[in-house]
C-alpha cells in the first residue's frame, strides 16, 4: 500500500425528504488498499457507496477519482473511472456460461461474439488472480460462491480497479471466505483498491488496512487496522465502549417438544430441497440451524409453520402431527408457534401498515377479533419500540416499509416473541443488525430460553451460531450432514459439513 489517493470525497450530502442520510462525510482510498466501513444500520454506508457507484447524487460534496475532479452520474460513468460494485443480489443470467456472463455489455466485446479471444483473455485474468472459474460452466450449475467469484471477475474484466464489496461473506462458508480473502489480496498485489463493507469486526481485522466507522450519516473518524481492537470499533459505531460478546445461556434442557421425523419436500422444479430431514428439539433449547444459501433453511422452518407443503414425513409437535396443516389449523389445535421468517416484508409484517396495525393484525388472527383493542396494541406497540430500541418516526400513520432494514426486523421479532409462543422459529433473526441490535435479539431470545421455550435459531454466522446454541444442526442440499455440539467442534468442521461432507467421517450429500 502507498500514499496515492484513488479516491477522495469531501462534504458529501445526501437528503431524501426530510432524512439526511449523509451530512458532509468524508472518505478517502488509496492504491493498493482495503478500507472497511463499519456502522450500525442506517449509519450512510451503502448511501455513501452508492454515491461512488452512481446510483445516487450527493446533494453537496466533491468526488475525485485518480486525482481528477468527477461527476458520476451513473454505475456506467463509475465503471468508465475504473469503479465497480459488487451487488448483494447477484445480476447473473442463469442459462448463460460465466463467458457469455463475463461477455455482455462488457466494452471488449463487438456485436460479433469472439470466443477465442474472450477465453484467451478470461484466461490470462484468471491465472493472474488465481480464481476457480470455469468459462464454460453455467450459472445454474455454480454455487454461492462461484456466482460470487464470476461476479468479480465480471467487474474485473471491465476494467475496474476500485473495487466496492457490500457484505461480500453473508452467505458463504469459513473456506469460502478465506478463498475470497486470497482473492482480495491477489488483487491488491496487482494494483486494485478495494472498499469492503461489512458487519462482522473479526473480518474487518482481517482484510482491511485502514477503516472508516460512520454514525447516523457522519464520518466518526478513520484508523489504521493495526492502531485499534474490535472493542473500540464497536464502540465508535455505538457511540460507547461494548462488550463483544454473544451471551451463552445455561439452562437444563427439558422435554421433547419437536419431532422431526423423515420429511421430504420437493421444489417446483421437482428437486428434494428438503431429503429425509429428521431431528429434535427440546425445551429450554436453542438449536442453531448452519448451511450455505439454498441449502433447505427457508423450505425446512416453513415446513414446521405450516407454510411449505411436506411431500412425506412427520412433524410432531407436543405429540400432534402437524404436517399437512395451516398456520390457522395448527392455531386451532392449541399450538402457539411464532415464526420470524426471512422475507421480512413480504411474509412477516404488512409492509403498506403501521406498527400498531401490524401489531393489531396479530392479535386479530390469534383471538379471532374478539377483544380486541386498537389502544392495547398500541401499548404493545409502544413498548415493543421502546425496549428494542426502534428508530421511527411514529408508530402511527408511518408504513413499516419506510424503516430500515434492521428496525423492521426489531419490530417483527419483538412482535412475534411477545406472543409468548410454545415454539420460536426465526430464520436470519440478525441479518442486517448492527451489533448494539444483535445483542438485544440475542438477550430476548435467551430469555425465552430461560422460560423453557425451544427455540430454532436459522444463521448465517458461524462465530454466533456457536457462542449462542446448544446445538448445530448442518443443511447441505436439503440433507442433514451432522448435528454437533458446538463446544466440541470447530468452524472449520462445520464448514466442511455445509460443504457436503458429512460428520464422523461420513461422504457428502448428493442429490438426486
Amino acid at each position: 500500500m502507498n500514499n496515492e489517493y484513488v479516491v477522495k470525497m469531501e462534504n458529501i450530502t445526501k437528503v431524501f425528504g426530510k432524512v439526511k442520510a449523509l451530512d458532509h462525510v468524508e472518505f478517502s482510498l488509496k492504491k493498493g488498499e482495503v478500507h472497511a466501513i463499519l456502522g450500525e444500520n442506517g449509519a450512510g454506508k451503502s448511501s455513501l457507496m452508492n454515491v461512488l457507484n452512481g446510483i445516487y447524487m450527493p446533494d453537496e460534496g466533491q468526488i475525485e477519482v485518480k486525482g481528477q475532479p468527477v461527476n458520476i452520474s451513473s454505475p456506467k460513468i463509475a465503471l468508465d473511472l475504473g469503479i465497480g460494485m459488487l451487488p448483494q443480489h447477484y445480476k447473473l443470467v442463469d442459462v448463460f456460461s460465466a463467458m457469455e456472463n463475463v461477455a455482455a455489455g462488457s466494452r471488449k466485446t463487438s456485436p460479433f461474439l469472439n470466443k477465442k479471444k474472450i477465453l484467451d483473455e478470461m484466461g490470462k485474468l484468471i491465472d493472474q488472480l488465481g480464481m476457480d472459474i470455469n468459462p464454460n460452466k453455467k450459472v445454474y450449475e455454480m454455487s454461492v460462491a462461484e456466482k460470487q467469484s464470476l461476479e468479480i471477475f465480471k467487474v474485473l474484466y471491465r476494467g475496474a480497479d476500485i473495487l466496492i464489496l457490500d457484505e461480500p461473506t453473508a452467505v458463504l462458508t469459513p473456506q469460502e471466505i478465506n478463498n475470497l480473502f486470497e482473492i482480495v489480496k491477489k488483487m491488491v498485489a496487482t494494483g486494485c483498491s478495494v472498499i469492503i463493507i461489512t458487519h462482522k469486526l473479526e473480518e474487518v481485522m482481517e482484510i482491511s488496512d485502514r477503516i472508516t466507522i460512520m454514525r447516523k450519516g457522519t464520518t466518526i473518524q478513520t484508523v489504521n487496522k493495526e492502531e485499534t481492537t474490535p472493542q473500540e470499533l464497536a464502540g465508535m459505531m455505538v457511540g460507547d465502549v461494548m462488550e463483544l460478546n454473544v451471551p451463552y445461556v445455561s439452562v437444563e434442557r427439558g422435554q421433547k417438544c419437536l419431532e422431526v421425523k423423515d420429511i421430504t419436500a420437493i421444489d417446483r422444479n421437482k428437486v428434494h430441497i428438503l431429503d429425509h430431514v429428521s431431528f429434535d428439539l427440546y425445551a429450554g433449547e436453542i438449536l442453531g440451524v448452519a448451511g450455505i444459501a439454498g441449502s433447505g433453511q427457508k423450505e425446512l422452518c416453513e415446513g414446521i409453520a405450516g407454510l411449505y407443503h411436506i411431500k412425506s414425513g412427520e412433524i410432531i409437535f407436543e405429540g400432534e402431527n402437524i404436517v399437512g396443516k395451516n398456520p390457522e389449523k395448527i392455531s386451532q389445535m392449541g399450538i402457539s408457534l411464532s415464526f420470524v421468517p426471512e422475507d421480512r416484508l413480504g411474509m412477516g409484517l404488512v409492509s403498506s401498515m403501521d406498527i400498531i396495525d401490524n401489531v393489531l393484525l396479530k392479535d386479530y388472527r390469534n383471538k379471532k377479533g374478539l377483544g380486541i383493542s386498537r389502544e392495547v396494541s398500541r401499548d404493545k406497540a409502544e413498548a415493543l419500540v421502546e425496549r428494542l430500541n426502534v428508530s421511527t418516526p411514529a408508530i402511527e400513520n408511518h408504513a413499516v416499509s419506510l424503516l430500515s432494514g434492521g428496525n423492521i426486523q426489531k419490530v417483527l421479532l419483538g412482535r412475534e416473541i411477545e406472543l409468548e409462543p410454545k415454539l420460536l422459529v426465526t430464520a436470519y433473526a440478525t441479518r442486517g443488525l448492527d451489533v448494539g441490535s444483535s445483542q438485544i435479539i440475542y438477550d430476548l431470545l435467551n430469555e425465552q430460553k430461560v422460560k423453557m421455550k425451544p427455540i430454532m435459531y436459522v444463521g448465517e454466522d458461524l462465530d454466533v451460531l456457536m457462542s449462542l446454541c446448544d446445538r448445530i444442526m448442518v443443511l447441505c442440499e436439503g440433507r442433514v450432514t451432522g448435528i454437533v455440539d458446538p463446544k466440541k467442534t470447530t468452524k472449520e468442521a462445520i464448514g466442511l459439513m455445509m460443504s457436503g461432507v458429512r460428520s464422523e467421517g461420513e461422504e457428502a450429500c448428493s442429490i438426486s
